[in-house]
């Protein structure tokens, strides 16, 4: 056992763990008396803290400069704008820097982002939409470096927290308005099926349907990646249908104006050939023509979230909770109307 420390005051929480060989929130866990950790460690933890005689820093002594890192797989997007806007916001009152990466679902570009985190120091790591591959979880893990994510794809690690929105409930609200107009042909154009975000939009679609005594027509449903491209591809193959769809709901706002233009393209107008609705309500959407009916994902309020999660890791304290969903609302616009008869 290494010996303890003879300057008491410079012990960590990190230097605590990297000794136990556990991430930094279990060391907080078990500082903050939580039930959520094995006996076993827990001593394991309890004698190196006794032993290096750590004591918790007053709020006031607390270091709180440094680096947060942002990992996107693209941020070719207005929705990664807001989010990026959210955490800067953070990370400037905490006198922290935020270093904006994209790791374009490559392998050699997850490699090349770890090998410069192991150069310089970071408080934390927040990954958007993103899976943690096992190697990088054990790396960052071994690192002792705190994760948060935001809108996971797939099952997220356990010991990593997560910020979402209710996706689900606002894909039900908003078929649920279409429905309120009088569409009983609602097409749906979904996000990439890999995201957990993707599948509870689709779900929630069905389930507004199933609610309502509508039959889900798979035919009415196209596959999508969040992009304008995708929008203008399904919202094409929609309107050619033999009995296209009255309206489309579109699973992202991009998408919904990628079907604004498969709409002009066919010389028909929305809303009055068609009804349109996104999903995240971006800054621009109120100034299309016309403004689009969409459902607001807080996609900045998240990103703050996020932020304060991973620097609250970073200092060992306790959070709330792992799993947090933040409230969707639809926001009503021009952009979809009661169908003609």
């Amino acid at each position: 056992m290494p010996a303890a420390s003879d300057d008491k005051r410079t012990v960590t929480i990190a230097a605590i763990a990297r000794l136990a060989g556990v991430s930094v929130p279990t060391v907080s866990r078990v500082l903050n008396g939580r039930a959520d950790v094995s006996p076993h460690t827990r001593k394991r933890v309890e004698d190196l803290l006794s032993q290096h005689g750590y004591r918790r820093r007053p709020p006031s002594m607390r270091a709180n400069s440094g680096l947060v890192d942002l990992v996107f797989n693209d941020i070719d997007s207005p929705w990664a704008v807001e989010i990026i806007r959210g955490v800067e916001d953070v990370a400037h009152a905490a006198g922290v820097g935020t270093v904006v990466s994209a790791i374009h679902r490559r392998t050699s570009s997850a490699k090349q982002w770890l090998d410069n985190i192991r150069t310089r120091s970071t408080e934390g790591v927040i990954f958007v939409t993103s899976t943690l591959e096992p190697p990088l979880q054990s790396e960052l893990r071994r690192l002792n470096i705190p994760v948060v994510i935001v809108d996971p794809a797939g099952v997220p690690p356990q010991e990593s927290p997560t910020i979402g929105a209710t996706n689900w409930v606002g894909s039900l609200h908003a078929t649920e308005y279409l429905i309120g107009l009088g569409h009983r042909r609602i097409g749906f154009i979904a996000g990439p099926p890999q995201l957990m975000c993707s599948r509870a939009r689709l779900d929630g679609y069905r389930a507004a349907l199933e609610s309502a005594g509508i039959p889900v027509d798979d035919t009415l449903i196209r596959p999508g990646n969040f992009y304008h491209e995708a929008g203008f591809a399904g919202g094409t193959e929609l309107l050619a249908l033999a009995d296209p769809p009255t309206a489309i709901f579109a699973s992202s706002d991009q998408m919904a104006l990628g079907v604004y233009e498969a709409v002009r393209q066919r010389t028909l107008r929305v809303p009055d050939d068609i009804s349109v609705v996104g999903f995240d309500d971006l800054p621009e959407v109120r100034w299309c023509s016309p403004p689009l009916t969409t459902v607001r994902q807080p996609l900045a309020e998240m990103g703050l979230l996020a932020a304060r999660t991973v620097l609250r890791l970073a200092r060992g304290e306790q959070i709330e909770s792992p799993r947090i969903e933040l409230a969707t609302e639809l926001v009503v616009r021009d952009s979809a109307v009661a169908p003609k008869q």
